[in-house]
């Protein structure tokens, strides 16, 4: 039997995180193994991060402040690139 996934606010980061990339054309769809480029599902996924990081102020753990500053300063380096 598979071993069960435990929901954390660092796999909802990087959930988004890597639709974020997929959308950038960094990473393949899952589906169907393809590399992409959609430049408007990239930022509303970023901007996704920056709104939860928003909400989430003074909520998170310092590791997970930390975790979700890196992901979305590198998914912003990254998207200036493409």
């Amino acid at each position: 039997m598979p071993e069960k996934m435990e929901a954390s606010f660092s796999i909802l980061a990087m959930s988004i995180a890597s639709s974020a990339a997929m959308a950038m054309g960094l990473a393949p769809d899952p589906q169907n193994g393809k590399l992409a480029k959609d430049k408007n599902m990239a930022r509303f996924n970023i901007d996704l991060l920056v709104m939860l990081k928003e909400k989430t102020k003074n909520n998170l753990t310092n590791d997970e402040k930390a975790f979700l500053d890196s992901v979305i300063s590198d998914l912003q380096m990254k998207f200036v690139q493409v």
